[in-house]
């Protein structure tokens, strides 16, 4: 193929053709895709492109489109809703080579990695001059700081850090032309819509992330950890709310349904109950008393302390997770959901979501539990689990189960997607969410980038 050779002549070593690198590169996470690898289906790219920097990126995008080959950015492959599958008629093009600290300015507050650091190497490498990210995705050891920007991530200490796109200080990336693009660092601007916003949550269809500029937060002092453990999810969600309105932001806040609470804290509260716990941190003295306020608002919401060692628990196993080819063998298909709400719906919607999914045949389990805190709402974490019969039906239930949820999810007006992006599984719904109006937007602004559709087909944006 001329477009291999022209590439093996750009990139030398940092093109990929063995059949081990193509595979291990081939999909993200998505459980449809690994139930492709457990059976043996799964479909490799011609290539692998692996470029050592910005300008060798950008020239091998140039060579792509010159030639009309589909283009599939991946950073580390942690994405679990389809945004990385590789045709056998694309290259896929990773940043995994655009790898460590760029520079770090300890006055500003600001540091800069290449795309495909790994997002724990980032946080460990900022920590040694004092300061945190203050991003903590349960993927950290597995995902990169510009799959970060591209899926608009969020991670375990966003109610007080904020979400991705509020610590994301400014973007280097290649867009579909392999033209450069570099936002100015400033700490805001009043120029006209912000074009950091085309990236953040663009998933690869209108451009690749190749540099995060992050602001930095001081490390703060030794938190304190407390729980409480509710009535029900109500009660609960009440007593969230109630610490969040009035300005407190425990960067750690986390409400259990019984379900989930008895399989994560089964010795530590009566059966039926729902956990809560927080972690509180910040400058001098702040922790204690955001801790006394807190523990003061979720008892008046009939909250009762729970052993704080739970918190601690939590935190010891918080990123440990089965693979999706390990409940495979087990006979279970299972995945996870992530919405958001207002206040108002939040409890209606997790009834909502709760019965659609448990009506799917053959489920057996589906639990929730939220993790993220906003002003004026918060988000529901979805997990379900159905036990097929025949191997053959595992899709099927799969697909109705998210269709389910989805279903239910826009039916009460939520969000269908509070921080792992849309990639594929997610695309049928974006009508749901755009509107009519915003679906023509998007499309209007890929054909202008990418008219030829060669940059991530088939993501994001629904036919």
């Amino acid at each position: 193929m001329a477009l291999l050779d022209e590439l093996a002549s750009l990139l030398g070593d940092d093109l990929l053709l063995d059949d081990v690198a193509r595979h291990s590169r081939a999909r993200d996470t998505w459980p449809r895709s690994e139930f492709d690898q457990w059976q043996g289906q799964l479909v490799l790219p011609a290539a692998v492109a692996a470029p050592s920097s910005t300008e060798q990126l950008a020239a091998a995008v140039q060579l792509c489109r010159s030639h009309g080959m589909p283009m599939i950015p991946r950073g580390a492959g942690s994405g679990c809703v389809g945004g990385v599958l590789a045709s056998s008629d694309s290259v896929m093009i990773s940043t995994e080579r655009l790898s460590g600290l760029a520079w770090l300015d300890p006055v500003d507050g600001l540091a800069a990695f290449g795309a495909g650091t790994m997002g724990i190497d980032a946080e460990n490498r900022v920590r040694q001059d004092g300061f945190t990210i203050g991003h903590w995705p349960q993927s950290i050891e597995i995902s990169s700081v510009g799959g970060w920007v591209a899926t608009r991530a969020s991670g375990q200490y966003s109610t007080a850090y904020g979400n991705i796109e509020d610590i994301v200080y400014a973007v280097e990336a290649v867009l579909p032309d392999g033209s450069i693009y570099r936002s100015r660092p400033t700490p805001r601007a009043s120029a006209g819509p912000d074009l950091r916003e085309l990236l953040l949550g663009s998933e690869g269809t209108l451009g690749i992330v190749t540099e995060v500029t992050f602001s930095l937060r001081p490390l703060p002092e030794p938190g304190v950890r407390q729980a409480f453990h509710f009535e029900d999810m109500s009660a609960g969600i009440d007593a969230v709310r109630s610490v969040i309105v009035p300005g407190w932001r425990p960067p750690v806040v986390r409400l259990y349904d019984a379900g989930e609470s008895r399989r994560h804290f089964r010795d530590h509260l009566p059966k039926g109950r729902c956990m809560g716990i927080f972690l509180h941190e910040g400058p001098p003295g702040h922790a204690a008393l955001e801790a006394a306020a807190v523990a003061e608002l979720c008892q008046a919401g009939s909250g009762e302390p729970a052993d704080p060692g739970v918190v601690d628990h939590w935190f010891e196993h918080r990123n440990t997770v089965p693979t999706w080819t390990e409940l495979f063998e087990q006979g279970l298909v299972a995945d996870t959901i992530e919405v958001a709400t207002s206040w108002g719906r939040l409890g209606q919607l997790y009834t909502a979501v709760i019965e659609a999914i448990s009506a799917v045949p053959t489920v057996i389990a589906a639990t929730a539990h939220t993790s993220h805190a906003y002003q004026s709402g918060a988000n529901l974490y979805f997990t379900f689990a159905a036990q097929p019969s025949d191997p053959d039906q595992y899709q099927s239930v799969y697909d109705a189960c998210w269709a389910a949820a989805m279903q239910a999810a826009t039916d009460c007006g939520a969000g269908i997607s509070h921080h792992h992006g849309i990639g594929r599984v997610r695309r049928p719904w974006m009508t749901d969410e755009l509107g009519d109006a915003g679906v023509k937007v998007l499309r209007a602004v890929k054909a202008a980038l990418d008219p030829d559709n060669l940059m991530n087909p088939g993501v994001l944006i629904p036919d």
